[in-house]
């Protein structure tokens, strides 16, 4: 099988530090591929490596079949890359924007002014495709910026962490616009620390840490791996909290956390409810809520690598700067 993304073996290293250890990846054809893991994992590395704006050390990386070494210059024709931050100019109107790189691609002036047409309206730009990119909301430039992405018909997309700093009615309407996108066939990678957002796009979601892959699947698999269901708790009064817990972890074990007012801890057993419902209730303590539901990815996270996902912007290598921006899309 030919993947559309594929990684075997990559490594990277700078000075003392190793970003990539051996990573293998894959991603077929019209999906979208998770790539998972804290700051400083080697996400964005990867990333960089797939849109040929770093060699790997060892290893091979290949875009629709094509070696991101070999010949990179075939891979950047292939690919869109769009990253935590907007790369777009903002003393440029939005049209103005498509229009520079679609001329940097070689389309003729009258074909890339009816693209530029074409991705503003896509994008619900149209009404704003006069004024000048400062003026724009985090939101719009991020749209704008996915939009640039896509001058070029691209079938394969990286997407580094591209809701980082949106509002949740910004990152819904991003999300839908990439669910279109791979409804029409195009490719995804997408590195985010938004659990939910791997969650409900990623078909197939690969988990690194310290530049090593420590598990991959799909989301339900994965969840699959850390124990199927979590029981959560709130006390009716918040001066149990503490207390409860304690009785809680005796039963469940370590795991057993407090996050807010309430306590959610994983089911090693169908004994476990019921034994916590004696506890608590031999302790007088009520409970407002007390409820089973499936783990989460952040749950999984956790489990795979001692912490939660960084809810902060943060990166473990510097953005492509605009010279970066530039020789993606003027070699291709």
């Amino acid at each position: 099988m030919t993947y559309a993304i594929q990684a075997e073996g990559l490594a990277k290293r700078f000075k003392e530090t190793e970003a990539l250890a051996g990573v293998d990846l894959a991603a077929r054809t019209g999906t979208v591929l998770g790539l998972l893991g804290p700051n400083g994992a080697g996400k964005t590395t990867a990333v960089r490596i797939f849109a040929t704006l770093l060699e790997p050390d060892a290893g091979r990386a290949t875009v629709a079949g094509h070696d991101v070494v070999r010949e990179a210059g075939l891979v950047r024709s292939l690919i869109g890359l769009t990253g935590q931050y907007a790369a777009v100019d903002e003393n440029l109107t939005g049209t103005e924007n498509l229009l520079l790189i679609g001329r940097l691609l070689g389309i003729p002036r009258r074909e890339a002014r009816a693209r530029a047409t074409e991705l503003l309206e896509r994008f619900q730009l149209t009404g704003a495709a006069g004024r000048a990119v400062k003026t724009y909301s985090g939101g719009m430039r991020r749209r704008l910026d996915l939009a640039a992405s896509l001058v070029g018909r691209p079938r394969i997309l990286f997407l580094d962490e591209p809701t980082t700093g949106l509002d949740p009615r910004s990152r819904g309407e991003l999300w839908d616009m990439l669910r279109g996108l791979v409804a029409e066939g195009v490719t995804a990678l997408l590195t985010t620390q938004y659990l939910n957002e791997a969650d409900l796009l990623a078909d197939n979601i690969v988990v690194i840490d310290h530049g090593r892959v420590i598990a991959e699947g799909t989301p339900d698999q994965l969840k699959s791996q850390v124990g199927g269901q979590v029981l959560q708790l709130r006390p009716v009064h918040g001066s149990d909290l503490v207390t409860a817990h304690g009785l809680v972890a005796r039963a469940a074990g370590p795991q057993t956390q407090i996050e807010g007012d309430v306590i959610t801890a994983p089911v090693n057993g169908p004994e476990l409810m019921p034994i916590v419902v004696r506890e608590l209730d031999g302790a007088g303590i009520a409970m407002g809520e007390l409820t089973l539901r499936r783990s989460s990815l952040d749950e999984v996270f956790l489990a795979l690598t001692g912490h939660r996902a960084e809810s902060e912007d943060g990166q473990e290598e510097p953005e492509p700067d605009d010279s970066d921006i530039e020789k993606v899309v003027s070699s291709a």
